[in-house]
């Protein structure tokens, strides 16, 4: 059964503890999203609490798929430029599926769902990522129709002597796109 996608949904102390938790389980399954294992619920919480306050002050939008049972099981959050020459693209950030649902086809899916997303808001031509290298995510994005436009070596140290580039895609998201 597919997932079920709900852009800027209530936020809800329940939706708060599913981000938190699922990000916590792809954190801890090896998920390159902002942390190296392991990791608790608390050491996360404050930066989905950036994350909120860029919703509250209308910079993010929040993307949560949602499994058959109802729980949080994939997010994506899209954030705006405030910059006057760059409102025409987003960028796209924590892009998470929960570790039981992998292989199911949820993460094109949910890639889909935040295009579809990015359409959905005025003048958005464009969406850009970055990926942690060393770990291959890159050809699923581009499997997804992400181009890989830049490339920063080692500028993500995973650990001491462990550093992975930083990989820069993008999505054009139609004629006259980026």
């Amino acid at each position: 059964m597919p997932l079920t996608f709900e852009l800027d949904p209530a936020f809800t102390p329940a939706l708060r503890d599913g981000i938190t938790a699922l990000w916590a389980d792809v954190s801890n399954a090896g998920g390159a999203v902002g942390f190296v294992p392991p990791v608790t619920a608390d050491e996360i919480r404050p930066e989905l609490l950036k994350h909120l306050l860029a919703i509250e002050q209308g910079r993010t939008r929040l993307l949560v798929g949602r499994d058959e049972e109802g729980a949080v099981a994939a997010t994506a959050f899209l954030t705006l430029n405030d910059h006057r020459l760059m409102r025409h693209w987003l960028w796209l950030y924590t892009v998470m599926v929960h570790p039981r649902h992998q292989g199911k086809g949820y993460g094109r899916d949910l890639m889909a769902a935040a295009a579809d997303a990015a359409r959905s808001i005025d003048g958005i031509e464009a969406v850009r990522l970055t990926c942690r290298g060393g770990i291959g995510v890159e050809h699923f994005y581009a499997g997804c129709g992400y181009k890989e436009v830049g490339r920063v070596p080692g500028a993500i140290r995973v650990a001491p002597g462990d550093d992975r580039d930083d990989i820069v895609m993008l999505l054009s998201l139609g004629p006259g796109g980026v």
